[in-house]
């Protein structure tokens, strides 16, 4: 098993390349990472920057703005508050572990809660075991498009970077998996896209039982992610009955349009590092803004930075209606609004 520090190997995290979240240096890299935050220079330092040097504050706030803030929203307190208590219950179990899942529709902050409690979970034991190096508290993977029993097992040796021969069996690659899980004192599992988990069909019904089996083998709190897991099947028939009687579920959905609507886009805006843009300027878009995006925090994610980004790259400096309008929106948020039952 390759170990590398955050920001070796095939992981960039230097601006260049992308945290591969599902491989061990891009989720240490991903825990340890503290994007740093640009200062508004003086208007008098920032007129007369030399081209050069505009160019890289310019760059340096556009990177900025790629990324904002996470922030803390209901959600994502909820699911670090359930799934730092279900390992706290599950600690002493030896069998019938509980877990959680977390489900809704698409843009509505599911990975970023997911990813924010293995955050949460990495960073407390690194705390509390300062000497653990060794340690990996925290496994993220992804279930594939059509996923079967090999392919899931697969998605846990990447993680850890074993060396699986194109000969290994399912239950060799299992038998890695667990062992290195057990002794690298894995405390939880996150697993996230599992609606590309089809049960309807016997190998996404033999992959979900593969799932189980890890879950048994490996003393850890398995956390689930997904579009919209109810209707797909995964919690029907004997197998989801099972499921259902051991996982808690928190539902991810459009914000209303109503105080912690406002108060979302106040810390966005807050976070903001453009010279003409006055605060509370975006705050009194909130109704506009609601119903550009039908209160989805990753479509308003993807407008206000895009604006964001356009305010440098144009030299406005500010977020207006008008800079907004000019951003388009994701898919989704430009589709008609389903009627309310």
């Amino acid at each position: 098993m390759v170990r590398q520090e955050p920001g070796q190997g095939g992981d960039s995290a230097d601006g260049y390349g992308h945290l591969q979240l599902t491989t061990l240096p891009g989720w240490r890299g991903f825990v340890t990472e503290i994007p740093a935050v640009p200062q508004l220079l003086p208007e008098a330092i920032w007129s007369g920057l030399a081209d050069d040097k505009r160019a890289c504050y310019d760059d340096d706030r556009i990177d900025h703005h790629s990324r904002l803030l996470v922030v803390q929203t209901p959600t994502i307190r909820q699911v670090i508050t359930s799934g730092r208590r279900l390992i706290q219950m599950n600690k002493n179990a030896h069998y019938g572990r509980c877990g959680l899942m977390v489900s809704g529709p698409a843009r509505t902050g599911k990975t970023t809660a997911l990813t924010q409690l293995g955050k949460t979970v990495e960073v407390i034991h690194r705390r509390r075991h300062p000497n653990s190096s060794s340690d990996i508290p925290v496994i993220y993977i992804t279930v594939p498009p059509a996923a079967t029993p090999k392919m899931i097992a697969m998605e846990f040796a990447r993680f850890f970077d074993l060396p699986i021969s194109t000969r290994s069996n399912i239950t060799d690659i299992a038998d890695a998996v667990c062992g290195v899980s057990t002794d690298a004192h894995v405390t939880l599992v996150a697993v996230d896209e599992l609606h590309n988990l089809n049960t309807a069909t016997r190998a996404g019904a033999e992959a979900s039982d593969t799932l189980k089996y890890f879950s048994e083998r490996i003393p850890a709190t398995f956390v689930y992610a997904g579009i919209s897991l109810e209707p797909t099947g995964l919690l029907s028939g004997a197998r989801g009955e099972q499921i259902a009687g051991r996982f808690g579920m928190v539902r991810t959905g459009p914000f209303g349009q109503d105080q912690q609507w406002t108060a979302l886009i106040a810390a966005l805006e807050d976070s903001l590092r453009l010279h003409s843009h006055r605060s509370g300027a975006l705050t009194r878009l909130d109704r506009y803004l609601h119903q550009r995006t039908h209160g989805m925090i990753g479509s308003l994610l993807w407008l206000v930075r895009g604006a964001a980004i356009n305010a440098v790259l144009d030299g406005t400096e500010k977020i207006t209606k008008k800079a907004l309008d000019a951003v388009d929106a994701d898919f989704t948020s430009q589709s008609p609004r389903p009627p309310a039952t």
